[in-house]
């Protein structure tokens, strides 16, 4: 049975309304068909021009999932927007885990300014 897990960090950080916001997603999202799938929740541009898109990774496959050197892109209306490689050793979602993060894309990786509405997935 799929469980929403939050790191550390974010568990100490996180707002009331964002956990909520968080849960609700959680509890009204299915399965695809995919092993990791990844639900909106934000996005944003912070002080440096960096794309800051939040996600609730949802593993639903039986096995752990890293993000080591993990290629991600990030669409708009199939266009896509961003696409970077990430190393992030404290994310590793257990299976049939859910776990928001926040994917930070670096200015330069950036083809696109219209960030509303996007998605985020994995690059074969």
């Amino acid at each position: 049975m799929q469980k929403l897990k939050f790191e550390a960090s974010w568990d100490k950080a996180i707002s009331e309304q964002d956990r909520e916001q968080i849960l609700n997603v959680f509890k009204e999202t299915h399965p695809n068909g995919h092993d990791v799938e990844f639900t909106p929740l934000w996005q944003a541009v912070n002080h440096k021009g960096e794309l800051l898109v939040t996600v609730l990774v949802q593993n639903y496959s039986g096995n752990d999932v890293d993000f080591h050197n993990k290629k991600l892109r990030y669409t708009v209306n199939q266009e896509m927007v961003a696409a970077h490689t990430f190393t992030i050793p404290a994310l590793v979602v257990e299976g049939e885990t859910s776990m928001p993060w926040t994917f930070i894309f670096p200015v330069e990786s950036l083809k696109n300014s219209d960030f509303e509405g996007g998605t985020l997935h994995f690059v074969e």
